[in-house]
């Protein structure tokens, strides 16, 4: 192969339809229209099959064909001769390709017609320039250099929080992406809770979104990055989708309190997992109004920084909970005289907590504040330590690895944005204390 697969990434992208060209077994030629040429790795491609045609008959009967690709940069043409192998109907690469066709038939104005049956695995056995076009050495957004500068930095953040924010920042100020936020998951529960965002008009700290649902759900449960460069109303997150995961039993009522705050229309959509080995840990999502934002380019940075923050996220856990066993000389509550305290409401079904009425969390950081509260109002304790909390039975933490301090900064968060008297504090390398600026009264709900 002269031209390298890699350098026609921007002419895969369905920015101009490609054209597929097979023979019938007595070779008799078709061509058509495909939809998405999806690119797999360096010798291998993925064809969109949507219909039982002419086309998908050829390939079974004889499994070569040929793929007409036009870069939409400068109109660069080039052949493709390929060799089908398979069908693939379910997983990672089937869900990434749907989920970015989905976009396309909206783009198309055919997303009453368009239904990904299948990807069509070939293996691309050569690739020629068409009509003379050179073969153009590979172009960047030169985003390595502020890659590493990020790295750089994530591997410096002293606590789980300011990794976060480091990473936002950066994806701002260096990449130019303003509306993103970090997802961890929820195992237990099938679940991924939002920890951090930026560019929003509300934080959506706590807000949830199941497996499955939305680009979101779907590049976690298949754990893949999906690319998604125009509107696709089935993965955006407005009302109309949260309403669509209740009637299916996919989102817990309680979760609306705390709204998701996606963009209502967002014109390009990048979803990429945070892995570590076999483990999903959580997932970063970015989002622009412009349709086309985000390229090949973007996506391998997305990826790099993630695989970063995998590796940064468990090394500030393990360090959190191999902080000392005792949580350190006790501080002595202030004595309050309010008249009126501040009523901490929590249903032991999911452990969903409230304040005065208004919702603040549910889950395993719904448990922790219940945990802490308890500890207070019985001892008068307000010093804690992760190794504690990690230990105690009524906190109810999986037995699979799960991110307590991640947790904690939800929990922190939504104490932050809620108000009403209570705050954690971070003292030390696994160490915590709650503030609280009112008297407390405990209900506890079946």
């Amino acid at each position: 192969m002269n031209i390298d697969l890699f350098t026609l990434r921007e002419c895969l992208d369905g920015g101009i339809p490609a054209v597929v060209a097979t023979c019938a077994a007595d070779g008799t030629p078709n061509i058509t229209y495909v939809s998405q040429v999806h690119l797999v790795d360096a010798r291998h491609v993925a064809l969109s099959f949507q219909f039982f045609n002419k086309t998908r008959q050829n390939v079974l009967a004889n499994p070569q064909a040929t793929t007409y690709v036009i870069s939409p940069e400068d109109g660069a043409r080039y052949r493709l001769h390929l060799r089908y192998l398979r069908t693939e109907s379910e997983g990672p690469l089937f869900e990434s390709m749907k989920a970015r066709l989905a976009g396309i038939a909206s783009h198309s104005g055919m997303s009453d017609v368009f239904r990904l049956r299948g990807s069509d695995i070939y293996f691309v056995e050569s690739i020629e320039a068409v009509g003379g076009a050179p073969v153009r050495p590979q172009r960047y957004k030169r985003l390595l250099p502020r890659v590493r500068e990020t790295s750089e930095a994530l591997v410096r953040a002293p606590t789980m929080s300011a990794l976060f924010e480091t990473l936002l920042e950066a994806l701002e100020t260096r990449i130019d992406i303003r509306h993103a936020m970090v997802l961890l998951c929820d195992r237990a529960r099938a679940r991924l809770f939002l920890v951090a965002s930026n560019g929003y008009a509300t934080s959506g700290v706590g807000s949830e979104i199941p497996y499955g649902a939305g680009v979101i759900g779907v590049a976690a449960q298949q754990r893949v990055p999906i690319r998604i460069n125009y509107s696709a109303a089935e993965y955006a997150y407005g009302r109309a989708v949260r309403d669509s995961a209740l009637a299916r039993g996919l989102a817990d009522p309680l979760e609306t309190a705390i709204p998701f705050p996606g963009l209502a229309e967002p014109g390009s959509q990048m979803a990429v997992p945070i892995l570590l080995g076999d483990e999903t840990l959580g997932l970063v999502y970015v989002e622009s109004e412009e349709e086309g934002r985000f390229n090949h380019d973007d996506e391998d940075a997305l990826v790099c920084l993630a695989g970063t923050l995998g590796w940064a996220i468990r090394a500030l856990e393990e360090d959190a909970d191999a902080g000392d066993e005792s949580p350190g000389a006790q501080t002595a509550p202030p004595r309050l005289h309010d008249t009126v305290p501040l009523l901490v409401r929590r249903y032991a079904r999911d452990n969903s907590v409230f304040l005065d009425d208004d919702y603040l969390i549910k889950g395993v950081a719904g448990a922790i504040l219940w945990r802490l509260l308890q500890a207070y109002t019985r001892e008068g304790r307000v010093d804690f330590s992760n190794r504690e909390l990690r230990r105690d039975p009524a906190i109810g933490l999986p037995e699979v690895t799960d991110n307590l301090e991640a947790r904690l900064i939800l929990l922190g968060k939504r104490l932050a944005e809620r108000g009403g008297g209570l705050r954690l504090e971070k003292t030390g390398r696994g160490r915590l204390r709650l503030h609280v600026g009112r008297r407390v009264a405990l209900i506890e709900s079946p």
